[in-house]
């Protein structure tokens, strides 16, 4: 049995027909160590439409502090595109004395170039770090906007569990080219950032 869609074939048989299916190939990592930011500067072009950016046991080096990131085009280096995005979180504390579900306004940004944050506050406790996702659409789009998608759950330092949504554009038609993620204050202890293209 197939599925036909407006008259192509997307499965066969059990089986996606080609041009469908599609890989994640793994392209650069950077470890922090005691790191002021993280740069993906290379790597990043029309060769995928896809980017995804995972980032394990990210852990700051001060108290209650935020992940974030920004763009840039070209070899520019001011990581100050044009952002508009919203920011959502759930969480649970470890002694289930409070839980909730927020839409969060002091973390948006509408039109702004201000870093976007990506996580909630962070401790430096030793089992405190910060796990997840971020998708990036045809950043070497000149075209379109590039729209992201970030998915991050982070243990805070108020030992809350946090999972955080966030979802934005940047606003410009210009081939984005390179990435910066960072801590809202102060370094980067330790952690891992994996970049991938999906084909």
């Amino acid at each position: 049995m197939g599925l036909i869609s407006n008259g192509t074939t997307v499965f066969d048989n059990g089986a996606m027909a080609s041009g469908f299916s599609g890989a994640m190939t793994f392209i650069a990592s950077a470890t922090a160590s005691s790191s002021s930011s993280l740069d993906f500067t290379s790597g990043i072009s029309s060769t995928y439409k896809e980017y995804k950016f995972y980032f394990v046991d990210i852990h700051p080096a001060s108290d209650q502090t935020f992940l974030q990131f920004q763009a840039d085009t070209g070899t520019n280096t001011s990581y100050n595109q044009t952002v508009t995005s919203t920011y959502f979180t759930a969480y649970h504390d470890e002694s289930d004395s409070g839980a909730a579900l927020t839409y969060n306004t002091s973390y948006d940004l509408a039109q702004a170039t201000d870093f976007i944050t990506i996580a909630d506050r962070t401790g430096t406790d030793n089992d405190q770090c910060i796990a997840g996702s971020l998708h990036v659409f045809d950043p070497a789009s000149t075209t379109f906007v590039k729209h992201f998608l970030a998915n991050t759950n982070c243990y805070e330092q108020s030992n809350y569990s946090s999972q955080v949504l966030v979802g934005g554009y940047f606003n410009t038609t210009t081939a984005i080219t390179r990435f910066r993620f960072k801590m809202s204050t102060g370094n980067m202890d330790s952690g891992k950032i994996l970049m991938f293209g999906l084909n």
